[in-house]
């Protein structure tokens, strides 16, 4: 169970179709199933409840993060990908690359450590590390909290490094104008059809470590497939990050996002 969130399969009882009246010796123990069926039930309703609140009070904060960056042209994009998928790596060399061009800040959400701030940093960007402890995602309590602490300045970009993670990140929005999906070749051709939700929910798919696909025997056509199947026409990039390979187009791409938002106007 996620200790932020409280996510956990919820248990559904299976329906009973003979007659009680025909076996008397096993009215009471269907008695007693009946009880732990309902109690079940009531326990699975009050877990949708309470996750239906958690979201609800989080989409309030995400609105309220998404009107203060805009007021002030600041763009914010949510880059979710499993562990060691390479977006610490897609961060540090966006950040050498548009840090001269661009107001550029990070936040980096990890369960412990400031591994991933401290390369960050050293690449050339202000950096907060929100340590989420046993939470499996970022929200946006912890992404304003973060924001005060940063104060980007107008017009900045603010590049957020999920936890590693494609199941709860993808449910909680934070205030971004994009969720960016970052996959690898190593983690093979099915990943976008095991994790539909969050490739559905991104406005942007990179695949990252294409270097590695001869060594794998990666079928990136059948990967690209799987990516169109989960969000048909979703907008995909294939990049190495680590060696430089196809990174144009991203920077592009976080261009024309930035553009899209108007500056404050003096």
């Amino acid at each position: 169970m996620c200790a932020t969130c409280g996510c956990s399969p919820h248990a559904t009882a299976a329906p009973h179709t003979h007659p009680h009246a025909d076996h008397p010796a096993v009215e009471a123990a269907h008695a007693h199933s009946h009880a732990d069926h309902h109690h079940d039930h009531a326990h699975a309703s009050r877990l949708i409840r309470l996750e239906h609140e958690v979201l609800a009070r989080n989409d309030a904060l995400a609105a309220a993060n998404r009107r203060g960056l805009a007021e002030r042209g600041v763009v914010a994009v949510n880059v979710l990908a499993s562990p060691g998928a390479g977006k610490t790596t897609l961060l540090e060399q966006t950040i050498r690359a548009l840090r001269a061009e661009m107001p550029l800040v990070v936040i980096e959400g990890d369960q412990a450590t400031e591994f991933d701030a401290d390369r960050v940093r050293a690449a050339g960007a202000r950096a907060v590390q929100v340590t989420t402890g046993a939470g499996c995602h970022l929200d946006a309590a912890m992404v304003a909290r973060a924001l005060d602490e940063l104060d980007p300045p107008a017009g900045a970009l603010v590049l957020i490094e999920n936890v590693g993670n494609l199941v709860c990140p993808a449910l909680f929005d934070l205030g971004e104008v994009a969720k960016v999906v970052v996959a690898s070749v190593p983690e093979g051709e099915d990943k976008p059809l095991k994790y539909p939700h969050a490739f559905r929910a991104a406005d942007l798919v990179v695949l990252n470590k294409i270097d590695l696909a001869p060594h794998v025997a990666f079928a990136h056509e059948r990967w690209l497939a799987a990516a169109r199947t989960a969000h048909p026409g979703v907008d995909v990039l294939s990049l190495s990050a680590k060696r430089g390979v196809g990174l144009g187009a991203w920077y592009a791409w976080l261009r024309s996002r930035r553009a899209a938002v108007e500056a404050p106007t003096a």
